[in-house]
């Protein structure tokens, strides 16, 4: 039998297989990560579904012992972004407004699929209120430090913040979050796991708390890029996957002038230059040129707002309008006031000109992938985040600058540890492909992780 303790540090899919080889019961697994939840200080959990997951876990093992598995990832440990409805546990969004909502009476879509294929829900955990910044903080339900250089504090990145947290400290072996505008790729980035923003609608959100619905998609945490494959097939109710191992030779990656590379804080360009260095020796082409579809997006956005402002307004118009506003966190309030004060003209323009840009782009890369620093910093440090609003959203718009065009184009995108930096703390490397080539890109980043592995841990200064 494999012990618990490091069988809880595996990857989900090898989890899973030791599972299924009768290597290891799920239960005792369950027990060991509901044990490790309730003694983490870190207020990664908003609700912890013990009876749930013990229940759960006891069925897998019921299945997995007549050698019946409802899936790869039968009896292995998951967790939810707050924003999604599990029955008997009410929905939050990490707000106050919400913290006392009745409990869901069923479970959304998404988390019915999971649960069909066997995985055990330990529970929700926490986010930015109502999933609206890059940088995880929380006033009512706390903040989750980054998993790494706890000597000081640092963000999680947002808003998936729980999610990314708890893969990253060996909570559990996955997690669900969301991104609109980079909330699953920047808290990977920060806390130095691999995290999947699927193209638009490829996984289905509803009895998933809305933010922006034409750019919210649901997406996965894992340890490595099969665990977000594997769990993308979860997610959408499939039994296989068209994702195979890609080799490299012969294809092209575009790394984009003008803004989206530049005042990159120096460990994470050194970083991403020896990730580019390791992908051409092993026969990747790297194309360095202007990208003018994200240029134009960087000029509309400076222009006439942020798209993003103007659907979280409409979500969110009845309680911005009226008295309940005191309760929400000042700093969202202000980023959903900016969306307010866009007009007519403003969220027109930014719309006609997303269709024309999407096929822009789509033209422009033909098979290339999209690359550069999933964020431009590694974590910053919590305290003077807090200390000054001014300060906390100059850096919230820095952490989201290069992963915001991907949901407004549509694409799918992929984000990956890369090295260190002189704190310990991760940078990490982003591949992105136009909307539907899910696979193809997955099955690149097979094979890109693979060649980055043994740059992870590298230190740059």
């Amino acid at each position: 039998m494999v012990n618990v303790e490091t069988l809880a540090g595996w990857s989900a899919v090898a989890i899973g297989r030791a599972l299924a080889a009768g290597e290891a019961d799920p239960v005792a697994l369950a027990e060991h990560c509901l044990a490790r939840i309730a003694a983490d200080p870190e207020p990664v959990f908003i609700t912890v579904t013990g009876e749930r997951a013990l229940a759960e876990a006891s069925a897998a093992r019921d299945r997995l012992r007549a050698g019946r598995p409802a899936s790869p990832l039968d009896g292995v440990p998951i967790a939810w972004k707050d924003l999604v409805a599990i029955a008997g546990t009410p929905t939050t969004a990490a707000s106050a407004l919400y913290r006392e909502a009745p409990p869901a009476t069923e479970d959304a879509p998404v988390a019915r699929l999971a649960a069909a294929a066997g995985m055990v829900c330990l529970g929700k955990v926490n986010l930015t209120e109502f999933a609206y910044s890059g940088l995880g903080l929380n006033p009512h339900f706390g903040t989750p430090a980054n998993a790494h250089g706890r000597a000081v504090r640092h963000a999680p990145g947002g808003s998936s913040s729980g999610s990314a947290v708890a893969v990253a400290s060996g909570l559990v072996p996955v997690a669900i979050g969301t991104d609109t505008g980079g909330s699953v790729r920047i808290p990977a980035s920060f806390n130095g796991i691999v995290g999947f923003k699927p193209s638009y609608g490829r996984i289905d959100k509803s009895g998933v708390f809305d933010l922006a619905p034409s750019l919210d998609s649901v997406g996965p945490f894992g340890r490595t890029v099969e665990d977000c494959v594997a769990v993308d097939m979860v997610l959408r109710g499939t039994v296989t996957s068209a994702v195979r191992r890609q080799p490299l030779a012969g294809t092209r990656l575009v790394v984009p002038g003008g803004v989206f590379t530049e005042a990159v804080d120096a460990p994470v360009q050194a970083a991403f230059e020896a990730a580019l260095e390791a992908l051409a020796a092993a026969g990747a082409l790297i194309e360095r040129r202007p990208v003018p579809p994200l240029d134009r997006f960087a000029e509309l956005t400076a222009g006439h707002g942020s798209l993003v402002a103007a659907e979280a307004y409409r979500t969110h118009h009845r309680v911005i309008d009226g008295p309940l506003v005191a309760r929400i966190d000042r700093r969202v309030t202000a980023r959903i006031l900016g969306g307010k004060r866009m007009t007519g003209f403003d969220v027109l323009t930014l719309s006609a000109a997303r269709t024309a840009l999407e096929a822009e782009l789509r033209a422009l890369l033909g098979d290339a992938l999209l690359v550069m620093p999933t964020t431009p910093h590694t974590a910053p440090a919590i305290a003077p985040l807090e200390a000054d609003d001014d300060h906390f959203h100059a850096v919230n718009l820095r952490s989201l600058r290069n992963t915001m065009p991907a949901n407004f184009l549509g694409m799918c995108g992929l984000a990956l540890p890369s090295g260190r930096d002189g704190d310990g703390l991760p940078t990490s490397f982003m591949a992105t492909a136009p909307g539907g080539e899910d696979e193809r890109l997955l099955g690149l980043g097979l094979e890109i992780e693979r060649l980055l592995a043994p740059l992870a841990h590298r230190v740059h200064r």
